[in-house]
């Protein structure tokens, strides 16, 4: 082709993600209606069938302009024309670089005019070795596993091809992108374009080199593991056919298990069973992907303590001194666990009289109690006065029962329950396990976790507890099952009837003083780190009384850390504090008192009375208001009421109704006006029968207008006919009465029996009433004396033959 030629018009078409090289023919196929227009004028035009072809910048550009074309393309001449459909495909043999000079006519198609863009540089020594270089690494990466034209590569080691034409051939054959392809093209100095070649061509080399590697190493493994069940599979034949099939000896797992269910001292039934797992896990091939879940169920099986048991020091003296040295009062408490501990050894004593009968495990015990009172801390006390391991699982909030009994092991990640967990873990079957916050569990679509308890606290049905995964019996009745929480009813009554429930009530102002000085204040000064560190009793006595408001010690033992703390901080830096903490040095460390000595109210007052209330947290004290207005007889009730606590209020307002003339109050004084019960604190919800008689207390003072005695609380169920009736927590109410400064205190006469749980020392500084009418609470309760109205005489609507004589 002479340059006349190439100033002449030619059609001209745009392509997409691609560059066509030099010297290279390639099958090329149009479909947009301006490409196919340009190849078929190219066809009808010389003989030489020329067409100019120019990459498109942005391949999403559906109708391209002059601008959206690189400058740079390539002259083709066409062969085999053909097409289809509207698509035509030819064959495109590059000719040379050209570079567009001018669109001559964009319609119907392109139109351009092109100049020739010839290679510059000379042909030297250093442009020789070049070439040689790129085509032995061309040669390496074809014996890398490279798709290559064998015509081709013959054709460039035959010496012919020039370094243009060469750089253009193996780029072509390279995976570049359509920028770096584009570049190549552009690229007029051929000494730079097989430099940049070069460069493309090391770098597709190194990954050949890395997927040859891996593939490599994953065909040697593979034959490998190939080799190994083969040869595993021939000893196993030839073995089967001498007699001395033995289940692949040479598997050291294999043996490590076979050893560890000889020692493990399994029952009869788990030992066959774990004996015949793995005789199947031995003619699993490694390869398969059971053998991972089968290792691991026999790692479980093999390591659970079916026979390794902690040898009792059941000593009643030294339990009840470790029990004294943890733990200041709870004496029932200790009381109780004493005598458990004492039927323990007795059962074990008389154990080898017994072996033909079937003596049920030890009984389970339920702590229930306010917090901090030293449920959890008892049971480490008993796990120290046995010798034994101590094992602690939390179960609040668990709603999977799966947690409880554990997966079935056919499912990825199946593990054993939190029960064959902890045995475990102890490596004992005998630990002292305790189940804490059992009150608190969940239950959703996964299951119910307290059924699944149910046969575990069972001591008739434990000896064969069944968890999902192991699928085999563990006996638990060796375990000592201890339960904690803080209230009974949400606690479902089959599983609370396995359990026998012990009752931690909340420690007086003087147990906690006790325990403060004798237990906390020594173990927070070791904590902080404090060489010499003392308080006063008054201090302790201070921080009770104003500072804390609690059932338990925590809050307490929180506190005593705060003033260590303080300490701790002048020590560090150098001005030690010598002196005994007293009361003064105490509100200094800690700041503002948060509550007052008393709780008690100011004054006696109309329409309010005192309340006694039980929470999990231990006693309370209720301050209930009655106010009445103008109305239609409503009874108004506030407080964030429960259900049976406005049940209580009305029935105690039936109760006035009906008894109005008992009560000094006018016979339609609900005519016209309203009743209002209020309890404060309405952020906190209340409920329960007992605050019956402190809501008709106060409203009968509110309709009387007799004030109620401020330091009076009263606790009681009221029915219609007035009769109060038995209630619950006593204990904690009369102690809560004790703490908020109440002097006399006003009970069901059917709880007289319950005083004897109420420490002496309350009893002596309380008066304490019982009431089994609601007049005897009110002769206690109010100020003064009702004044009943005079009843009138009722003549009699009959006629006087019916008269009696």
């Amino acid at each position: 082709m002479n340059e006349t030629q190439i100033e002449k018009i030619i059609p001209a078409v745009a392509i997409r993600d691609t560059s066509i090289f030099p010297y290279l023919s390639v099958p090329l196929s149009f479909g947009r209606p301006k490409s196919t227009a340009a190849v078929k004028a190219a066809f009808r035009g010389t003989s030489e069938r020329f067409l100019a072809i120019f990459p498109q910048k942005d391949p999403q550009i559906e109708n391209p302009q002059a601008s959206d074309l690189y400058p740079i393309g390539v002259l083709v001449t066409l062969e085999n024309f053909l097409e289809t459909n509207g698509l035509i495909t030819v064959i495109a043999k590059g000719i040379s670089r050209i570079r567009l000079e001018e669109v001559v006519s964009k319609d119907p198609y392109f139109v351009a005019r092109v100049s020739e863009s010839p290679d510059i540089g000379e042909k030297t020594n250093e442009m020789k070795i070049l070439s040689s270089h790129i085509l032995n690494e061309f040669r390496k990466a074809f014996n890398l596993g490279k798709q290559v034209d064998i015509g081709m590569l013959m054709k460039l080691s035959s010496g012919i091809v020039s370094p243009s034409e060469l750089s253009y051939q193996i780029a072509s054959n390279l995976d570049l992108k359509p920028e770096e392809r584009q570049g190549l093209l552009e690229e007029t100095n051929v000494k730079k374009r097989l430099e940049k070649v070069a460069s493309y061509l090391a770098r597709e080399i190194k990954i050949l080199e890395l997927d040859q590697s891996i593939t490599n190493k994953t065909q040697a493994r593979f034959e490998k593991e190939m080799k190994e069940a083969v040869l595993r599979e021939k000893k196993r034949a030839i073995e089967e056919q001498l007699g001395e099939l033995s289940g692949a000896e040479g598997d050291e797992r294999v043996t490590e298990f076979r050893q560890r269910i000889k020692m493990a001292g399994m029952p009869s039934e788990v030992k066959k069973k774990a004996e015949k797992e793995l005789g199947r896990f031995a003619q699993i091939p490694p390869v398969s992907p059971e053998r991972p879940y089968l290792d691991n169920w026999l790692d479980w099986l093999t390591g659970m303590p079916w026979s390794k048991k902690t040898p009792d020091k059941t000593s009643i003296s030294r339990a009840a001194k470790i029990l004294n040295e943890d733990h200041y009062g709870l004496e029932k408490v200790k009381e109780r666990v004493i005598e458990y501990l004492a039927v323990m050894k007795l059962k074990q004593k008389n154990g080898a009289k017994n072996k033909n009968k079937d003596l049920s495990g030890p009984t389970i015990l339920c702590f229930m109690g306010p917090p901090g009172v030293g449920k959890t801390s008892i049971g480490k006390s008993i796990a120290r006065a046995l010798g034994r391991k101590f094992i602690r699982v939390s179960l609040g909030g668990i709603r999977d029962e799966a947690e409880i009994r554990g997966h079935r092991r056919t499912y990825v990640g199946a593990l054993p329950g939190r029960i064959i967990q902890g045995i475990k873990d102890a490596g004992t079957n005998n630990p002292v396990f305790m189940l804490d916050e059992i009150d608190k569990l969940g239950q959703d679509f996964r299951g119910d976790p307290s059924s699944a308890l149910l046969e575990a606290l069972d001591p008739e049905q434990n000896k064969e507890f069944s968890d999902h995964y192991l699928e085999v019996p563990f006996d638990l009745s060796e375990v000592m099952f201890i339960c904690t929480g803080n209230i009974l009813d949400t606690i479902p009554p089959a599983l609370r009837d396995r359990m026998e429930i012990i009752r931690f009530s909340g420690y007086t102002q003087e147990e906690k003083f006790s325990i403060g000085k004798k237990f906390l204040w020594p173990k927070q000064v070791a904590a902080h780190g404090l060489s010499r560190a003392k308080i006063k009793d008054e201090a302790i006595e201070e921080i009770i009384r104003r500072y804390t408001r609690e059932s338990g010690v925590r809050e307490l033992e929180r506190k005593l850390a705060n003033i260590c703390r303080k300490m701790a901080k002048l020590e560090a830096e150098g001005k030690p504090v010598k002196e005994a903490i007293d009361a003064g040095k105490a509100s200094k460390f800690l700041g503002t008192e948060r509550y007052s000595s008393l709780l008690a109210g100011k004054k006696d007052e109309v329409g309010t009375a005192t309340g006694l209330a039980w929470t999990e947290a231990g006693g309370e004290i209720l301050f209930i208001e009655a106010a009445i207005m103008p109305g239609r007889g409503r009874v108004i009730l506030t407080g964030h009421l429960g259900e049976v606590m406005k049940e209580s209020a009305r029935a105690g307002f039936s109760y006035i109704r009906s008894h109005w003339q008992e009560l000094g109050v006018p016979r339609d004084f609900a005519k016209d006006v309203d009743v209002h019960i209020h309890v404060p604190e309405g952020a906190v919800r209340k409920d329960g029968p007992s605050a019956g008689v402190s809501m008709t207390t106060a409203l009968i003072s509110a309709l009387t207008g007799i004030p109620v005695k401020k330091e009076v609380g009263m606790t009681g169920e009221i029915t219609l006919r007035g009769k109060v009736l038995e209630i619950g927590g006593v204990k904690e109410k009369v102690i809560a009465a004790h703490m908020a400064g109440l002097k006399e205190v006003v009970l069901p006469k059917e709880n007289k029996k319950n005083l004897d749980d109420v420490p002496s020392s309350v009893r002596r500084d309380l008066k304490i009433s019982f009431a089994e009418e609601i007049g005897e609470v009110l002769e206690q309760a109010l100020v003064e004396k009702i004044k009943p109205k005079p009843q009138k005489k009722v003549e009699s609507r009959l006629p006087v033959s019916m008269l009696p004589a």
